[in-house]
């Protein structure tokens, strides 16, 4: 008799025991690599957003209308005579890049860009680029023709930048 009530005390001590919760492998998998997802999430934070949230002229450009934005497209786009290499846009954010070096000068809270297009009759149009900034100012002026696309113009930044882009190899 001894035997039986010996074994009663064990299966009765295995029922009263709680059992012990097993942890989650879900759990156990990112605990172990946690520091590493982490160092990754801040890696884009300081290495991806801010390129992705980085201003540029383009971006500072106001809405245009359809015809307004074709003709800032043909200025910006024009590539001089052989159409191909440096672009007006290229010339100016270089040329702003060289004015203000190692800045994020669009993220710059004295920073405006300023852009006109006013309609000088159905083809012709006059578009100024004005750009201030903490340092100064750059002006540029120019009548584009919407059907020739033909560029002209109207004052020495305007026509320097040209002459780049034309002569750029």
């Amino acid at each position: 008799m001894r035997f039986k009530g010996v074994g009663l005390v064990r299966k009765i001590k295995k029922k009263d025991e709680v059992p012990k919760k097993k942890k989650s492998e879900l759990a156990a998998f990112l605990k172990k690599r946690a520091p590493i997802y982490l160092a990754v999430i801040a890696m884009v934070v300081i290495f991806v957003v801010p390129e992705l949230t980085k201003g540029s002229l383009e971006k500072s450009f106001p809405e245009l209308s359809e015809n307004e934005q074709q003709v800032v497209d043909i200025l910006m786009q024009y590539a001089g005579p052989n159409e191909e290499g440096l672009t007006v846009m290229d010339a100016i954010t270089d040329k702003i890049s060289e004015e203000y070096p190692e800045e994020k000068i669009y993220d710059h809270k004295k920073t405006v860009v300023e852009l006109n297009v006013t309609s000088m009759n159905s083809d012709e149009y006059n578009v100024i680029l004005n750009f201030k900034a903490h340092k100064g100012e750059m002006n540029f002026d120019w009548n584009v023709n919407s059907i020739t696309k033909e560029i002209t113009s109207n004052n020495q930044d305007s026509k320097h930048l040209i002459d780049i882009v034309d002569f750029y190899d």
